[in-house]
């Protein structure tokens, strides 16, 4: 009768666990041969239990060698008592002994139901980790049971996941007993069990809220470019449709901002900026840029650099808080993006005049000069005659001459580059030592076909305008290619 009541016993826990027959089976075979060696130690290994989970049964047998004389009685049994049971065995042949388990008491059932409920916590973290490692980039959603100063726990089916403070929401507030939905970004296997780590904050979450909200996402029609986030703040989405009949910014948007006001709403009011991919990047990074509309944009040939320059007005908004919308739209693009202002991009260029290059300047002069630090027609222009009669070999008469010589240096080199206000844009390739720079204007940036801003919806896109030749404010071609050697 034990033998069933132990089985009953284990029958009832393993349901409770979700545990299937066979494998609590193994677990009760376990237990005894864990007993056995308990009572006649571990060096023995001559034990064999078989336990029937249908009939209720369990078999221990102990198998033993007829020998004449006995030795170890663990392992041995004597000619004379192993043929009081079988007249026919002779020495050397085997003999097994039935051991019935009540020989056990009842205590075997108390510690039987220890040793299951150790067993079933190790097999239950396995299936967790199991389960839970097939799910990694997966959404779940729980409810908060315990909040903590670096960690907020979270129970999903009765298992425990942890939400770090690195993956949360900046600013975001949660209350114990509230619902909260989280990427299942990683599962490890710890002596205390699975530790199943869930993020707000990545950007494979934002990804994945897309592919909830947006069906052609999820199908494959419109793909998810490029992504770039701020938690809690703003993020860049960079989408792309396959099929020309479906405008991917649109799609994304939704109805009355429908579908983006869902994800919004999940992330505590993150605004998000979805940019119509372009092939063209120009284009996409004016895009990427918004809200601010730079000015005009130059792209260096053969690195991902880009100097935008926008109005004053608008250069704090293009930086962004902390930097945020420009470090952003550099991201989700792939190129480093400078933001500059209008005044000074179009400032003139101050040329520098080195004494040295002056022609009527002995290079005896020019080594005084630079004794007293004095090596540029500025700083000539900046130093007294008095100062300069008190160097030795300066009279008045050498000090006018050697005035007079910067001057028609400077007037000649101004003469020679036909302008006060050269290109910035010329010097900055050089320093880049790209050897080519494309400026494009603003307004060449053709936006999205069919884009726009829904209302209500927390997105940033570019009125419809086909995409093709730049056109500057009064309709003509304004795409200007210089070149320097550098």
């Amino acid at each position: 009768m034990i033998q069933q009541e132990i089985i009953d016993a284990f029958a009832g826990i393993a349901r409770e666990k979700n545990i299937d027959r066979a494998h609590l089976g193994s677990i009760i075979e376990e237990l005894f041969m864990t007993l056995m060696q308990k009572q006649y130690g571990e060096d023995y290994d001559n034990f064999s239990v078989i336990v029937n989970m249908d009939k209720g049964t369990i078999e221990i047998y102990q198998e033993k060698t007829v020998t004449a004389e006995v030795a170890d009685d663990v392992i041995e049994i004597s000619l004379e008592e192993a043929q009081k049971v079988e007249p026919e065995l002779t020495i050397g042949d085997p003999f097994i002994v039935i051991i019935d388990p009540a020989d056990f008491g009842r205590r075997l059932i108390s510690a039987a139901k220890q040793f299951l409920s150790q067993k079933i916590r190790e097999i239950e973290k396995q299936y967790i980790y199991d389960e839970y490692s097939q799910l990694v980039g997966t959404i779940a959603s729980g409810d908060i049971h315990q909040i903590r100063r670096d960690n907020i726990f979270v129970n999903i089916d009765k298992v425990e996941m942890r939400l770090p403070k690195a993956e949360q929401i900046p600013n975001e507030r949660y209350r114990r007993g509230s619902s909260i939905r989280g990427l299942i970004k990683s599962v490890e296997l710890t002596a205390k069990g699975p530790d199943i780590i869930i993020s707000r904050a990545s950007d494979d979450f934002l990804i994945r809220l897309f592919e909830m909200e947006v069906p052609e996402i999820e199908d494959g029609i419109i793909e998810i470019k490029a992504i770039a986030r701020a938690p809690g703040d703003r993020s860049k989405v960079v989408v792309f449709s396959h099929d020309k009949r479906i405008d991917a910014v649109g799609a994304c948007v939704g109805m009355r901002g429908s579908r983006i006001q869902s994800v919004v709403r999940e992330l505590s009011g993150e605004k998000i900026d979805i940019i119509n991919w372009s092939d063209q990047p120009e284009i996409l990074v004016s895009r990427a840029l918004s809200p601010a509309k730079p000015v005009n944009l130059l792209l260096m040939e053969g690195r991902p650099y880009v100097m935008a320059v926008f109005s004053d007005e608008e250069l704090p908004t293009a930086i962004g808080r902390s930097g945020q919308n420009i470090r952003l739209a550099s991201e989700v693009t792939g190129y480093t993006i400078d933001a500059v202002k209008q005044s000074d991009y179009e400032a003139p260029k101050k040329m520098t005049v080195y004494l040295d290059e002056v022609p009527g300047i002995s290079k005896t002069q020019v080594d005084t000069l630079a004794m007293i630090d004095i090596h540029t027609a500025v700083d000539l222009a900046e130093l007294e005659d008095e100062e300069l009669v008190a160097l030795k070999g300066f009279g008045p008469k050498t000090v006018e001459k050697l005035r007079r010589a910067v001057e028609t240096a400077v007037e000649e080199i101004k003469a020679e580059s036909g302008s006060a206000e050269p290109d910035e844009a010329t010097e900055e390739t050089t320093d880049a030592d790209s050897g080519e720079a494309v400026a494009v204007d603003d307004n060449a940036v053709a936006p999205d076909e069919g884009t726009g801003e829904e209302e209500g919806a927390a997105v940033q896109a570019d009125a419809a305008q086909p995409e093709g030749e730049p056109i500057d404010s009064a309709g003509k071609k304004s795409v200007d290619v210089t070149a320097e050697d550098s």
